[in-house]
């Protein structure tokens, strides 16, 4: 049986365990279980990961387990969780995989304090009480969650979930896994690019993914300081937006995107949405033109868990019925 890993130190190799559907050994993987004190939904705590139902770097199966990919500080990874009746367990592989497994309770909201929300609104307590897995992750990688919300700046979200999935699928890498594992080989995951192969693409692989030349350009400028900009993950949530802010082109609703992935955190509203405001606006005060004063206004009841706040009203379920034409979708690419 595989052991235990044991956080914050280093792991073995495990002893290949055999799945509950699969014949073949998943060889090679690390093995962690950890039990949450509380109740977790892992397909709401990973939710947010998903870049559209393709993502290369993001799966679920059909039996609720959650695959990913990261580049890590260690190298690339792939983390496979899955919930036992209460007990996470995961599995990892490559470079990355210990670095993958020994932040796993904070990956999946450990460091979350959902007690901390004091629902002022009738919606909101109950929607709150309905759903108690409901954790704020926290990844530590700011880029792998800085680029994606770049490429969906402005844009229709089809187009930037292709303009991912075509740049992670033509510049990115396989993942690590269990090679030949059917399983496994069905999902194609792939790591993202390292920041060096994001500033060797070409400007007519950009245009290729129909990215123009403004977003392709902040990604440009942000990859230059990586580094810099990874350090972010450890920053409290003003000091790491006012961090990743001076990059031209990233402003207030690119750093919010960014850091609610990345550092988990609950007060970093999104502004300058196109859609929230009004969804807010309609779900708390039945103003569904409202605009992000408005919004701000009526979520500064729940300032330092205006991030939280927003996702429960999505998950309220009680969004404004459309009454104008979705988004043009602009496809430069053929152009």
């Amino acid at each position: 049986m595989a052991g235990r890993f044991a956080p914050r130190s280093t792991p073995r190799a495990a002893v290949p365990r055999r799945t509950g559907t699969a014949a073949a050994p998943v060889a090679d993987a690390l093995t962690r279980d950890w039990t949450p004190p509380g109740p977790l939904d892992l397909r709401l705590v990973l939710g947010p990961l998903r870049r559209g139902p393709a993502d290369p770097t993001y799966r679920m199966t059909g039996d609720g387990t959650f695959w990913r990919a990261s580049r890590t500080p260690e190298g690339p990874g792939t983390l496979r969780v899955a919930d036992r009746g209460g007990r996470i367990e995961a599995a990892a592989w490559g470079p990355g995989g210990p670095w993958l497994l020994d932040r796993l309770p904070t990956l999946l909201g450990a460091d979350d304090d959902p007690d901390a929300f004091r629902p002022r609104h009738r919606l909101l307590a109950l929607t709150h009480h309905h759903r108690p897995g409901l954790r704020l992750l926290r990844t530590g990688l700011v880029m792998e969650s800085l680029i994606p919300s770049i490429l969906e700046q402005k844009v229709t979200t089809d187009e930037a979930y292709r303009a991912w999935r075509h740049l992670v699928r033509t510049h990115g890498t396989p993942a690590p896994g269990p090679t030949g594992h059917a399983p496994f080989t069905a999902l194609g995951l792939h790591v993202m690019p390292d920041a060096r192969t994001w500033s060797l693409i070409p400007s007519w692989e950009w245009h290729r993914a129909g990215v123009d030349a403004k977003r392709s350009g902040t990604i440009l400028r942000a990859v230059r300081v990586a580094r810099r900009l990874e350090e972010a993950a450890a920053m409290d949530f003003p000091a790491a937006a006012a961090r990743l802010e001076l990059v031209p082109g990233i402003g207030p609703w690119t750093s919010a995107e960014t850091l609610q992935r990345s550092n988990g955190a609950p007060d970093a509203v999104t502004v300058g949405d196109i859609h929230l405001p009004g969804i807010v606006g309609h779900a708390l005060a039945d103003r569904r033109d409202a605009d992000d004063a408005e919004m701000l206004a009526l979520l500064a009841p729940y300032e330092g868990q205006r991030h939280r706040a927003t996702r429960l009203v999505l998950l309220s379920g009680r969004i404004p019925p459309r009454r104008a034409p979705r988004m043009s979708r602009g496809d430069i690419a053929r152009l």
